[in-house]
């Protein structure tokens, strides 16, 4: 499996952005996918999750503002990010796993996901 983000970049606080996700290959075994995020020097963060039957979970840092979906069709993931503020600031990685009961568990957990993304930069700054 391989997941491409895209969509990232420099917007102002308050403004929005859509980063995309993008999975090939042995795609069809897939049973969620999520986005996490990063800053250097610090954790990886969990950022939200959406599961194949439709289920979503959100940090609490970003619900209201960001909004996870899907299109089948096109195998893509989207993560739709309002309200942006500097600390949302990132690099958001997108990630996919085969494991459904472990996801139902841990749905949060970086290490509940099989696969990862290179990663796309945001920066919310003025």
């Amino acid at each position: 499996v391989q997941l491409v983000e895209s969509g990232g970049g420099l917007v102002q606080p308050g403004g929005s952005l859509r980063l995309s996700c993008a999975a090939s290959g042995s795609i069809f075994s897939i049973r969620a996918m999520g986005w996490f995020r990063q800053v250097p020097g610090k954790e990886r963060e969990f950022v939200v999750t959406i599961g194949w039957g439709g289920s979503t979970y959100y940090a609490d840092s970003v619900k209201g503002r960001f909004t996870i979906s899907r299109d089948n069709a096109k195998n893509t993931v989207y993560l739709q990010m309002n309200s942006l503020k500097p600390e949302d600031t990132a690099v958001y990685y997108c990630a996919a796993t085969k494991r459904y009961s472990a996801w139902l568990q841990h749905p949060a957990l970086g290490e509940t996901y099989d696969y990862w993304g290179q990663g796309t930069l945001v920066t919310v700054s003025s």
